[in-house]
């Protein structure tokens, strides 16, 4: 009787766990590509997928089928990021000693330049300048703006993924452009360009 018992565990848990990867799957770039423009960094936003993905395995008995899966883990990796922020605002900054010795021990002169001044100069400059342009504005826009403009989630879904009625993320949608557009246009401003 044992043995039936664990068969039929274990072929519930194969089900979820292959039901889980189905839904998954085609969902993995839209979620790095969320954690990036929350973290601005490439190791802490696949941290952060990692993290949600196991938040979303170990509940995915909770996911009512059917639903919205994107909208589902969006939501954890929302939640997730905001209580690792505040995790780490609460904690008193750290130095490790190694790190900064080793720092010093490799740094190379500055003045060694590349043949391709060109590709030097533009390469990166749009997603950095617009990464930190983003990041600049308060998290309750940002993350509007960045489900909308770059994840392509519809009001109803943002909605859902950051649990507020949808007059609401159509009114942080506004803001968080006007804010954008003003990093920007100060950017621009200091780069001689000229509002039209």
């Amino acid at each position: 009787m044992t043995t039936v018992a664990a068969q039929l565990s274990g072929n519930s848990h194969q089900v979820l766990h292959t039901d889980f990867e189905r839904e998954v799957k085609p969902l993995l770039t839209a979620l790095y590509n969320y954690a990036f423009r929350m973290t601005a960094d490439e190791e802490d936003a696949a941290d952060l997928v990692q993290e949600t993905l196991l938040k979303g395995y170990r509940f995915f008995d909770h996911f009512e089928k059917g639903t919205n899966c994107k909208a589902w883990l969006f939501r954890i990796m929302k939640n997730t990021f905001i209580n690792q922020y505040r995790k780490t605002a609460k904690e008193p900054g750290k130095v490790d000693y190694d790190e900064i010795r080793e720092f010093y021990h490799t740094v190379k002169d500055d003045s060694a330049q590349t043949n391709d001044l060109e590709s030097e100069i533009y390469d990166g400059l749009l997603d950095d300048t617009i990464t930190r342009a983003l990041q600049s504005v308060p998290p309750e826009f940002r993350t509007v703006v960045i489900l909308c403009d770059l994840q392509s989630l519809t009001y109803e879904e943002i909605a859902d993924t950051i649990g507020c009625p949808v007059g609401t993320v159509r009114s942080r949608l506004h803001r968080g452009r006007k804010l954008l557009k003003e990093a920007l246009a100060v950017y621009a401003r200091s780069r001689g360009f000229s509002e039209a």
